[in-house]
């Protein structure tokens, strides 16, 4: 059972959104049998022209899941982010588990099997393949030096080092065309 956690930007969350957020994304409980302390956040947006986004992320041990989805109606775009989630769960589960099949393990107990998986299997994407490989080496610099090299090269993205704290980083360039940091902790 998920905690949820809604918010609303230009937009005040009446309980009946918030009852309507919460049933539909309990749709996903289904999927997963040890969840007890995983919160469901859920963004809801209004933008001035009308239209409404919908933004649900789902922090677990062992996936992150989000989407999020913007049309005309606000429940219009709760529905399609939960059918997005819920594609994103079945194709995780049944790669999961076509790997765990693959490795003489019966499945993943975390996510039940159910009468869809065979369906899920029959049109699931090709394998992820991985057409090109490349080396690099991290030259230790700041992130604006690192975003100042990946618009030279014309990238999205640039992993370097942080010569302050010696640790990987990535920037990379956000759909609104600023920018963002990614900092990575050693465990």
């Amino acid at each position: 059972m998920f905690n949820y956690n809604v918010r609303g930007e230009n937009i005040e969350v009446t309980q009946a959104i918030r009852e309507y957020a919460e049933k539909k994304v309990a749709k996903l409980d289904k999927f997963f049998s040890d969840t007890p302390d995983a919160t469901a956040y859920v963004n809801l947006k209004v933008y001035p022209d009308k239209t409404a986004k919908a933004e649900v992320t789902i922090p677990l041990s062992f996936l992150v899941l989000r989407a999020e989805e913007t049309t005309d109606d606000l429940y219009k775009s709760i529905d399609f982010v939960v059918d997005k989630l819920e594609r994103q769960v079945r194709k995780y589960k049944t790669k999961i588990n076509r790997k765990s099949r693959e490795r003489g393990f019966d499945g993943i107990a975390d996510l039940p099997a159910d009468e869809s998986d065979h369906k899920a299997e029959k049109h699931a994407e090709p394998e992820l393949e991985i057409v090109r490989s490349k080396r690099i080496s991290l030259k230790p610099m700041d992130s604006e030096e690192a975003v100042l090299q990946m618009n030279m090269l014309g990238h999205d993205f640039f992993i370097y080092t942080d010569a302050e704290t010696n640790e990987t980083n990535i920037v990379y360039r956000r759909n609104d065309g600023r920018y963002g940091l990614i900092e990575t902790a050693t465990l």
